[in-house]
């Protein structure tokens, strides 16, 4: 397969840690996301490397024995080591602060740490076999303080960063969840929940393994992903992925299941709001859309892989050492590895290989795997890195070669503007709260973020619609109609069309002699009014007379376009029908007499130049009482009537002095 056929990939550039030996141990801390290799139990060294960190951080600390555990806070403030299932070590690494270790012991009376979680800076949970602890660290006093505590039996926990959210595996079986939620300096117990087993369980041991849950936050909310080896219906083969939804407020509830229809070895990640499920057997992955439409049973949503099965990417890893080793070619990762660990939202850790990697989704090949453009477009508008392939796909459907008809491209204009509108009106809500004044008064009036989903008109103008009409093999009627269907679907959710779209309508129409289409459009208003349309039309009227009056009657509607329309009468030396048409608005009593009589004057008809002449003396004389003009209009009327000779007040000349007074 070539690279088009992968929808999956490892990340380029790779952490890359010293891999697991007898001597050095690799933890990875998922708040952070930094993988910790310690060397002799630390007394040889501590290297810390995250995707994020510029430079990893390097330090030694006593072996005072086998580290469990070992975690930044948030901000790489305060280190905590576990060593025993009673203790848990801290130091400083805040400038000026003492280094040496404090202790804290867990409070509960025989009971054993299973681990802990930073929750801040300076927070951080115990969790023990007995119930959950939350202390609040102070590093210039050298010890912690106990907030709050909870006594339950714990087989097992989880914690989810990007929530503050741990699970504890409560009973006998495991398979009731106590969740906590955590936020400054507070604990917060949520409702618990039973996870459904595949069946009843024929012995009290625990059935429920943390290897088949997994949390993460999908499109904003928290979900429990809990992976079922077998399902629960008797009719349906393969394993299942059950997503609960976690609310901060209210019961959780199983939501959607994720159809596998298959055994075996499974792992899950997150990318880009995606459930990805790997299968170790066959060494492939599907990927699974939530927002996309699946079967509803009144309850819970099945959903069915988005594409087919396909392996990840292939990876080489390039060959480390001195210039003459390096270059020799780079070896090819093991893909589903035995040793891979899978951690959320998007980590996959090799430790036997020493690489850390973020899993990421490719979309251009999708585009060629999934062939029904409406799907295809509900799934590439949920992608955050989606523009230029949602336009790439607007393209190429536009194109000869895979030419889509005209419902499946309203479909798709459709599905883009209903995008569009809502991020239009979220604009307009935050603007108008503001001029209300509501910011001061609500701290969480925030603006509305503009995604890659968001494809305007100028997005699609450039890169679609103005390329497209320049192909000359494509059909004109095909064109036309593509164009209107845009402006159409830009109508039915009331976006208001830009000009440059019914520009483009016009220039398309006028370039195929289409004149009668184009007087239709407009007679019928189908092409919306605006002044740069209205002047777009003037510029035609070599070519089609008629634009001239289609021109003058668009700037009538516009009502805000009286000078304009002046403009153009005068510039055709219909200076009567301008001075009318200014009378027709009431406007007559504030026009310049010296702009009129120029273009009267350029006409050469001294009967009209006597006739605006005496329009604009009546004018003077209702209302300043005098005939006379002000000294920028009588030098005009002055220049004027000597040129023209023969024109003036009662014909004399204009020898009248009576409008030539200073």
């Amino acid at each position: 397969m070539g690279e088009e056929d992968y929808y999956l990939e490892l990340c380029e550039r790779p952490v890359h840690f010293e891999k697991a030996n007898p001597v050095n141990c690799v933890f990875f801390d998922e708040a952070n996301k930094q993988v910790f290799a310690v060397r002799s139990g630390g007394a040889t060294g501590v290297v810390v490397k995250g995707p994020e960190d510029r430079n990893p951080i390097s330090f030694r600390m006593e072996d005072k024995g086998e580290v469990k555990c070992i975690k930044f806070s948030l901000e790489n403030k305060i280190l905590a080591v576990q060593r025993t299932s009673k203790t848990v070590d801290f130091s400083n690494f805040i400038p000026d602060s003492s280094q040496l270790e404090y202790t804290q012991e867990c409070k509960t009376k025989n009971a054993n740490i299973l681990g802990f979680c930073w929750t801040s800076s300076t927070e951080i949970v115990f969790i023990t076999d007995q119930g959950i602890e939350f202390y609040q660290v102070l590093p210039e006093k050298r010890n912690l303080k106990l907030l709050k505590s909870q006594n339950i039996n714990v087989n097992w926990y989880m914690y989810c960063p990007e929530g503050a959210v741990i699970l504890l595996s409560t009973t006998v079986l495991g398979n009731v969840l106590q969740p906590f939620y955590f936020r400054a300096g507070t604990m917060s117990k949520l409702p618990k929940f039973e996870i459904e087993l595949p069946a009843v369980p024929k012995s009290t041991k625990l059935n429920l393994s943390e290897r088949d849950i997994a949390m993460a936050t999908i499109y904003g909310q928290l979900y429990v992903l809990f992976l079922r080896h077998h399902s629960r219906t008797s009719n349906s083969t393969g394993a299942e992925v059950v997503l609960y939804h976690l609310p901060r407020e209210g019961a959780c509830k199983k939501t959607h299941i994720l159809k596998l229809s298959r055994t075996g070895k499974f792992a899950l990640n997150v990318v880009d709001n995606l459930v990805v499920v790997h299968h170790q057997d066959t060494e492939t992955s599907v990927i699974f859309d939530i927002k996309l439409r699946g079967e509803f049973d009144g309850t819970v949503t099945f959903h069915h892989p988005v594409l087919p099965a396909r392996s990840i990417q292939p990876y080489q890893i390039p060959v480390a050492g001195p210039a003459p080793v390096t270059s020799q070619s780079p070896v090819p990762c093991k893909l589903y590895s035995s040793s891979w660990i899978v951690f959320q939202p998007d980590i996959i850790i090799s430790a036997s290989q020493g690489y850390l990697w973020n899993l990421q989704v490719k979309l251009q090949p999708i585009v060629n795997l999934l062939p029904d453009k409406g799907r295809l477009m509900d799934f590439l508008l949920q992608r955050k890195e989606c523009k230029m392939v949602i336009l790439s796909v607007c393209s190429q459907m536009l194109s000869e070669s895979d030419r889509a008809t005209l419902p499946v491209i309203a479909t798709v204009f459709d599905k883009l503007n209903h995008e569009y509108k809502k991020y239009l009106d979220a604009e307009q809500s935050y603007t108008m709260a503001l001029e209300a004044g509501q910011s001061r008064s609500s701290p969480l009036l925030k603006r509305p973020v503009r995604t890659q989903a968001v494809i305007d008109q100028s997005d699609m103008y450039t890169h679609v619609l103005s390329v497209f009409t320049e192909k000359k093999d494509m059909p004109h009627k095909f064109v036309i109609a593509v164009l209107m269907e845009y402006i159409r679907s830009l109508n039915q959710f009331q976006i208001t069309v830009q000009h440059y779209l019914h520009e483009l309508v016009i220039k398309t129409l006028v370039q195929h002699n289409l004149f009668y289409m184009l007087h239709q459009f407009l007679q019928y208003h189908v092409l919306s009014d605006s002044k740069p349309l209205a002047c777009l039309l003037l510029s035609l009227e070599s070519f089609y007379p008629p634009a001239h009056q289609l021109s003058l009657d668009m700037l009538k509607r516009l009502s805000t376009a009286n000078d304009e329309i002046v403009e153009v009468l005068l510039s055709k030396h219909q200076v009567l029908a301008a001075l009318r048409f200014i009378r027709g608005i009431g406007g007559h009593d504030n026009i310049s007499a010296r702009k009129f009589l120029d273009a009267a004057k350029q006409t050469e008809d001294n009967m009209l130049f006597y006739t605006i002449f005496r329009f604009f003396e009546q004018r003077n004389q209702r209302l300043r009482g005098n005939p006379n003009f002000t000294p920028g209009e009588d030098r005009a009327a002055v220049k004027r009537t000597r040129v023209g000779g023969g024109v003036g007040r009662g014909g004399d000349g204009g020898a009248d002095g009576s409008w030539m007074r200073r």
